[in-house]
């Protein structure tokens, strides 16, 4: 073999084939599990509108509902915080608990809002997640400033949300869900390229990055279907 034969490009190795076979499986592992929790959320939601006892507890009870939201925040907070500490089994535990009582606290919608809305703003959501995470994943553009602008614009949009419990125009509440949208587009393909370089750290650290990595597209992608919805989304009467 001639050690000065250029003919093969460099990149061309078993390391390379290591690396891109890892990050494959990896994007797999954390999507795999975003499904899962979206589907449990789904069974949730519908469990709720399904079941008149149901609705009592969980709509029916304020204390209930802001005791979900709590724990699901503290669920949230916790993963996040210790991402690369906690076990596998507490992180898939906690990710499919919170997609539960998600769900539970997402049933509101279907009494709010007709179920023609939710179709088309899932449908839509669905493409543009869809679209901002194949840019995220493709690009070969370095996206870490996107994600503290797009962070920034989150606490924006948090002040805002603050803001209109007490200014109720619908001019506001238009420029919130259109600069959540913005935002939560924005952050799908951050987090999206961002789970490439999650991919290659080794050991049983990594199945805890998958479900850390499925909570955060999945925490996109339900946002930014609410704010879809509250712009497409017709009022039930």
């Amino acid at each position: 073999m001639n050690p000065y034969d250029t003919s093969k490009p460099a990149w061309i190795s078993a390391s390379t084939a290591d690396v891109e076979f890892r990050t494959r499986a990896f994007i797999r592992s954390v999507y795999a599990w975003m499904a899962g929790g979206l589907v449990l959320t789904a069974f949730a939601a519908l469990w709720v509108v399904n079941s008149p006892m149901m609705q009592a507890l969980v709509l029916g009870n304020r204390l209930v509902m802001f005791g979900l939201i709590i724990v699901e925040v503290g669920i949230v907070m916790v993963m996040s915080f210790k991402q690369r500490t906690i076990s596998a089994g507490t992180a898939s535990a906690a990710f499919l608990v919170y997609s539960f009582l998600n769900g539970l606290t997402l049933s509101v919608i279907f009494f709010v809002y007709a179920r023609a809305s939710i179709t088309l703003a899932f449908g839509v959501s669905a493409g543009m997640f869809g679209a901002m995470a194949l840019y995220g994943l493709v690009t070969k553009r370095d996206l870490t400033s996107w994600g503290s602008f797009f962070m920034m614009g989150l606490f924006g949009v948090f002040i805002l949300m603050i803001a209109g419990f007490f200014i109720q125009t619908t001019a506001l509440q238009m420029t919130i869900a259109t600069l959540g949208i913005f935002v939560f587009l924005g952050l799908t393909a951050y987090d999206n390229q961002k789970l490439k370089s999650m991919a290659l750290v080794s050991g049983p650290v990594q199945e805890n990055l998958a479900v850390f990595g499925a909570l955060q597209l999945y925490l996109d992608f339900i946002n930014l279907f609410l704010f879809l919805l509250r712009i497409f989304g017709d009022r039930r009467r």
